[in-house]
């Protein structure tokens, strides 16, 4: 499905899961982590020719002592994306802490960027990208804002959410523990 949409190999994981991508052939990663942790260790074994990363927490939300990703934080993502496509890269890896939220936001990005009016299909792709893909709610607001979609990523990503809460109990489980159960449609947020 992603082949329609770019014509290269994106792969998204958790930090648990780089050492798998050691030797498969990443010619660019694009990592979002928490500010103040350490970089992975096993980025070392990741023969890329070109590494990006951000530093923002996973909320959607302002918090006290997190850093939500602002609108600065995604046109960086967002112009990182778009160097990448110009670069017609081999396979780009994209990563944050567990591979559900901040990278599956910014592999939609990169998905979305080239293919405006296929926003739908972008997260068709992501889902089966990534099965448990959860993208963060305000930097898909930031970057449909930034790409003049008027609402067309946000729209998508809403009906993306409704179908991962439809199919995935643990998903829904998994919201309400992080505290985004906001995001889930209203059948299944718990009282």
């Amino acid at each position: 499905m992603t082949m329609r949409l770019l014509p290269f190999q994106v792969s998204i994981c958790g930090v648990p899961e780089l050492p798998r991508f050691a030797g498969r052939g990443v010619s660019h990663v694009i990592g979002i982590l928490d500010p103040g942790t350490a970089r992975p260790g096993a980025y070392a074994d990741l023969s890329a020719r070109h590494h990006a990363e951000f530093r923002f927490h996973d909320i959607v939300q302002p918090e006290a002592l997190r850093l939500a990703p602002s609108r600065a934080d995604v046109e960086a993502v967002l112009q990182t994306c778009e160097s990448v496509l110009d670069a017609a890269p081999d396979h780009v890896l994209v990563h944050c802490w567990a591979g559900i939220s901040r990278s599956t936001a910014t592999a939609s990005m990169l998905l979305a960027l080239r293919n405006p009016g296929r926003e739908d299909e972008v997260f068709a792709a992501l889902s089966v990208i990534r099965p448990q893909a959860w993208p963060n709610t305000l930097m898909i607001s930031h970057a449909d804002d930034i790409l003049g979609r008027r609402g067309a990523l946000v729209s998508a990503l809403k009906a993306h959410h409704m179908r991962q809460a439809e199919r995935s109990a643990e998903l829904r489980d998994l919201m309400h523990e992080v505290g985004r159960a906001h995001e889930l449609p209203e059948q299944w947020r718990r009282k």
